[in-house]
């Protein structure tokens, strides 16, 4: 390991320490947040200053492109690339609206972390039980129902290669059912600062890109693969397109 590998893992060993400060003290706001507000409102804006705050410190810089697509008031389901550890922290630092995710189970197990994350209304999915997957999608859509959007990472997991992965079916399945549009998010440059495969922390500069939301009452539930194949390849061109531009 070389003199500057040796510097970004010091710095990366700095930052997990931050990390995990930042989940007690900004989990306990959470928490203590999601007591004061029931619709779990003000616990997200906690989240947010805690994504904030690991960007700050990993020297993480975030523009975000597309914003005129989409409109605050309304309810859609976001559905990001997924590559990095820190797609979480640059979607909820930046992407400016109320959001829940709808996210692995694994995450919830963490100690106060997870606990925060389920007084927010941040929705739980085991994909290994499928009923216990069909009862989280049933959440995630009374949540549309009332107002409230929600994000997904289609992929289901980090891509090991810098590649968009196949997609799982059941956020197609809920955005159908739900009749909200989709919204294709595409994370530029996260890999770059911390692959799944990587284990230091590398500054970077990061381009969230918001396109133009997908009508799902286009499609019936029975060409759900057709819904996912169309948002797959869109998802595709503007990625591959933003890493041959050196994003």
């Amino acid at each position: 390991m070389n003199f500057k590998e040796s510097l970004y893992l010091l710095r990366t060993l700095g930052i997990a320490l931050w990390v995990i400060l930042a989940v007690i003290l900004f989990g306990t706001g959470a928490i203590i947040a999601s007591f004061l507000d029931s619709r779990g409102n003000w616990p997200h804006i906690v989240a947010r200053w805690w994504a904030k705050s690991i960007l700050l410190v990993s020297r993480t810089k975030v523009k975000v492109r597309g914003l005129e697509n989409i409109d605050p008031s309304k309810p859609y389901i976001f559905m990001p690339n997924h590559s990095s550890n820190f797609d979480i922290p640059v979607l909820l630092g930046h992407l400016p609206v109320q959001f829940r995710w709808l996210a692995k189970a694994e995450l919830f197990k963490f100690p106060l972390f997870g606990y925060a994350m389920k007084r927010a209304g941040y929705i739980s999915i085991d994909r290994s039980n499928r009923k216990s997957a069909f009862e989280s999608l049933d959440q995630a859509a009374a949540a549309i129902r009332n107002g409230r959007s929600v994000l997904i990472f289609p992929e289901g997991t980090r891509s090991r290669d810098n590649r968009i992965q196949e997609f799982k079916k059941g956020g197609f399945v809920l955005a159908i059912k739900a009749g909200v549009p989709i919204v294709p998010v595409i994370l530029h440059g996260t890999w770059q600062i911390m692959a799944k495969t990587g284990i230091t922390i590398r500054p970077g500069d990061v381009l969230l890109e918001i396109l133009e939301p997908i009508d799902t009452t286009a499609y019936p539930l029975n060409q759900k693969e057709r819904l996912m194949d169309d948002l797959r390849q869109r998802m595709i061109e503007v990625y591959e397109a933003g890493k041959a531009a050196g994003r």
